[in-house]
């Protein structure tokens, strides 16, 4: 299509459209009845699809959350300590391993996991020697105290 004059390219819009159009129903392809093919039907069903999506992908991360708990807490439970407990142990020991990580340790790495709860319990064990007043450190254990100077 040859324009003489930019006003002419200006005014016509019917390519831009046809693609507009194009664009959205290939989203709705797979949709069932006339929300495939009729565009005002398709534009409501396509925007619905979407907000579903979103919502989708927020909870899939609280899923995936939920599932890594799960883990950890079935693989603690099997070395005599609770999720919290360990979780509450490691954070103060310095371990900065998050949800995700701890449960692929848990399932892949058992003995790795294994030290992981050994170094909570001990963690544990020196909270409750601190309160007690003893302050000795248990064996290869550092905690924040020690490494102040």
């Amino acid at each position: 299509m040859v324009f003489l004059t930019l006003s002419y390219c200006v005014r016509n819009r019917g390519a831009d459209r046809y693609w507009k159009v194009q664009e959205l129903l290939k989203h709705a392809r797979h949709f069932r009845g006339r929300k495939n093919r009729c565009y005002s039907l398709a534009v409501r069903a396509v925007r619905r699809a979407f907000v579903y999506a979103t919502k989708a992908r927020k909870q899939k991360k609280r899923n995936m959350r939920t599932l890594w708990i799960t883990r950890i807490a079935a693989a603690s439970r099997e070395h005599g300590m609770k999720y919290p407990a360990l979780v509450h142990n490691l954070t103060k020991s310095s371990v900065n391993l998050n949800r995700r990580v701890l449960s692929e340790i848990a399932i892949t790495e058992p003995r790795t996991f294994t030290a992981l709860t050994k170094l909570a319990k001990a963690r544990r064990e020196e909270g409750f020697r601190a309160a007690l007043g003893d302050g000795k450190e248990p064996a290869g254990v550092f905690s924040r105290v020690m490494w102040t100077h």
